[in-house]
């Protein structure tokens, strides 16, 4: 009689940890023709690294060798000895990069063809059940001769791997997760990017996607620092910048807009207002609220003159 297969959760995938040289920053990236892949494989921790643990999953890789490179364990030592306490390590793929950049992978004999990973300089690609075995040097490839952030780099080399024929069961989700290579107090402050695709059709193209309203979103919450600090033409430039990276949300001219007509530059808020209260009126209700939030001067004549721009 045949021996009874163990089955683990699945995440037949490929996925990319790396490390940004000029910024200290970590990240993990992955698509899989499995729901919610990032919930699964992707783990990091500010000041510490990232872990990939992928294949027939062992979840305990991803905490355990962050709690392992926390306390100053390298991850090219880290990995061996989670490797060594684990009887099924064969049908594992792991891979992991400390706060310097030393990596560490395994890719364990019975993981299901094609499986096999690169390991570059600060950088490890890895995957299994793919279509082809160009996958993961399609990976290596674009990553190394990509530029922007370390974000943008390693969609890149998640384009690449499908681009290159991906996982062999096709595409449903993907995640990308980033953080900062300096430790903190407060971790949380430390997530710079943390974006998931659960179950969609192209996941890489819609995570593209996300990471572009982020980039928004980022410049939004750089033009509201710029202001704390009376910065007001730095401010406004950043919300410029925002708007025209997400042009289809109308929430990030609205602030824009709200930040002119508080520094009486009705003139350039009005045309703003009036796009945005066109694709939602909803947006002019709310502009009577905001002062007693403290987010408007009160002033009823500023108020009118915003609320009449809804005609």
């Amino acid at each position: 009689m045949a021996a009874k297969l163990k089955r683990f959760p699945f995440a037949h995938t490929f996925s990319i940890v790396a490390r940004d040289p000029s910024t200290g920053e970590i990240g993990v990236a992955v698509q899989s023709h499995w729901f919610s892949v990032g919930s699964v494989v992707a783990w990091g921790e500010p000041g510490v690294g990232v872990v990939a643990t992928q294949s027939m999953v062992e979840k305990s890789y991803g905490p355990q060798g962050l709690e392992l490179m926390h306390i100053g364990i390298t991850a090219p030592a880290a990995l061996p000895a989670l490797l060594q306490a684990d009887d099924n390590r064969e049908v594992r793929q792991v891979a992991m990069v400390d706060s310097q950049g030393r990596v560490a992978v395994h890719t364990g004999a019975r993981c299901i063809e094609c499986a096999g990973h690169i390991q570059g300089d600060g950088f490890s690609v890895q995957a299994n059940m793919m279509l082809k075995d160009t996958v993961w040097p399609a990976m290596a490839e674009a990553y190394s001769g990509a530029a922007g952030s370390l974000a943008e780099r390693m969609l890149a080399a998640l384009e690449a791997a499908q681009a290159a024929g991906g996982d062999i069961r096709g595409q449903q989700s993907a995640s990308i997760l980033v953080v900062s290579g300096t430790a903190s107090a407060k971790p949380w402050e430390g997530i710079l990017v943390d974006l998931r695709v659960e179950d969609h059709p192209q996941p890489v193209s819609e995570l593209k996607r996300l990471l572009e309203i982020h980039r928004a979103y980022e410049w939004m919450n750089q033009g509201d620092a710029f202001l704390a600090e009376d910065q007001v033409e730095q401010a406004l430039n950043a919300y410029r910048s925002a708007a025209e990276l997400a042009p289809d949300m109308d929430e990030l001219p609205f602030w824009h807009a709200l930040t002119l007509a508080d520094l009486n530059r009705m003139d350039e808020a009005a045309p703003i207002f009036k796009s945005v209260f066109q694709v939602n009126p909803n947006w002019a209700e709310l502009v009577k609220r905001l002062p007693a939030a403290g987010l408007l001067r009160d002033d009823p004549e500023l108020l009118q003159r915003i609320l009449a721009l809804r005609e």
